[in-house]
């Protein structure tokens, strides 16, 4: 392929900026606007060894000094020939070593080019170079755990003895009946079924993943709720760690919702502070508090806070029947420096209620408590080691092995249903493509370039 260049370390003026080159001739192009300092061409000098030198402009001259070193196709990033420029970060100087390598014979490589050619020379799967994007924009040591678990093959793993075990049961079946003449052993039905059992068992083990492997990625999206002036924007500022929202003893001080993300427990929270739900006449309150409500219907978590230091109000217990609709809730009894202790309350044991996931008695201008909260987030969302690499991070997977797990359970029910072996068969090459398809083998052209569009140029 030809050769490609990018600046890989973005356009801010950084102590180290790196430029990247990569395929056919790069070696060449790169011997024009790089001089080592030893007086050998860089094309001869040692791979993988950091050489110093001169980079060169467009005419020749000096723009600056600093190392390059070259990767032979076989043990490069992209599996073909790549050299790597390490200079001063300055843009200007980054950009002019670019120019140089363009008038040399590369041209500007584009988002994510450096990894698809990776991808494309069999470097990595589909899944792999999804883990580097994933490891890029990791928010947690969690995500960029999994991230380069996942980099290093653990959903690949999981999903390649499905494949084989697929693949021999197909290629079987085939050459039993394209030489019927050979001595082929005929594959029997309780193989097929082990096949497909062992596949159904994988398969659905992957697929239980995909929340987890959400949540990892994209963080809980957690509404704080409560009547105005219970402690919402100071519990905020609190997981925060400075003084994101406006605090005052007026109520009605948040109008609308303001967003922050926090790390809590271990566990990324897309935090959304809300304006205090209760009635009221004011026209821009009220368009808060219906902002309000539908943050609420749409959290993964909702933090219903009261103030724990007075008698729970009716608006208290309006907003926690809203809670106990979401899917989870924590309680806070807030204010806790000012005293009162929490009580119970009644809430109706129903299939449309259900009681706080957590209970948490804390003050948000002290400190005391936050750690219990972050410890029932933990539990509500458990990170987990067992399984790291292995989650499914995107829907794009998620789908896949969804498509893959109903084909294979499509060729079980045929099986049990005493259908005749192609049309097993026919379900067994659906469930492969599918997997094909999430690790590349199978996946169409638009999904590969979709795929890659998401990375920064560089990469």
């Amino acid at each position: 392929m030809e050769p490609i260049a990018a600046i890989s370390t973005g356009s801010s003026a950084t102590a180290i900026g790196i430029v990247r080159v990569s395929g056919d001739g790069c070696y060449a192009v790169c011997d024009r606007v790089f001089r080592p300092k030893n007086q050998k061409i860089f094309s001869a000098q040692e791979h993988h060894k950091m050489v110093f030198g001169e980079m060169l402009d467009t005419a020749g001259d000096p723009i600056d000094q600093g190392l390059a070193v070259r990767f032979p196709a076989q043990h490069s990033y992209t599996g073909e020939d790549s050299v790597e420029f390490h200079c001063h970060g300055s843009p200007v100087v980054l950009q002019e070593l670019l120019t140089a390598l363009f008038s040399a014979g590369a041209r500007q490589a584009k988002a994510g080019e450096f990894t698809k050619r990776a991808f494309l020379n069999g470097k990595m799967d589909l899944t792999q170079a999804e883990a580097v994007i994933d490891l890029i924009h990791a928010e947690t040591s969690s995500a960029a755990r999994n991230a380069v678990a996942q980099l290093e093959g653990g959903l690949q793993r999981k999903l390649t003895p499905v494949q084989d075990a697929l693949i021999d049961m197909t290629s079987r079946f085939y050459a039993v009946v394209d030489y019927p003449d050979e001595d082929i052993e005929d594959i029997q039905p309780d193989q097929i079924s082990t096949f497909l059992s062992d596949a159904e068992q994988t398969l659905s083990a992957l697929l239980s993943t995909a929340q987890r492997g959400k949540v990892l990625k994209n963080g809980v999206r957690c509404a704080i709720v409560g009547r105005p002036n219970v402690g919402k924007s100071s519990l905020l500022n609190a997981l925060a760690g400075y003084e994101r929202a406006i605090v005052t003893d007026v109520a009605g001080t948040t109008r609308d919702t303001v967003e922050e993300s926090v790390l809590c427990g271990g566990v990324l929270l897309r935090l959304i502070d809300t304006a205090g739900m209760h009635d009221t006449l004011d026209i821009v309150e009220q368009k808060g508090v219906e902002r309000s409500r539908k943050a609420l219907e749409q959290a993964d978590l909702v933090f219903a806070v009261v103030d724990g230091s007075q008698p729970l109000t009716e608006e208290d217990y309006s907003v926690l029947y809203a809670a106990a609709k979401c899917p989870k809730w924590v309680l806070i009894w807030g204010k806790k420096d000012l005293g009162g202790q929490p009580v119970d309350f009644p809430l109706p044991l129903s299939t449309e209620y259900h009681h706080p996931d957590a209970t948490v008695h804390l003050s948000a201008q002290t400190g005391e408590g936050i750690d219990q909260l972050e410890q029932a987030v933990s539990r509500l969302f458990p990170v987990g080691v067992e399984d790291c690499g292995s989650l499914l991070t995107d829907l794009r997977q998620e789908e896949a092995v969804s498509r893959a797990l109903n084909a294979v359970r499509r060729a079980k029910d045929a099986l049990e249903s005493g259908l005749t072996p192609d049309a097993i068969l026919t379900d067994a090459e659906d469930a492969l493509d599918a997997i094909g398809e999430l690790t590349g083998r199978t996946a169409k052209e638009e999904i590969v370039s979709a795929i890659f569009s998401r990375f920064c140029v560089g990469k």
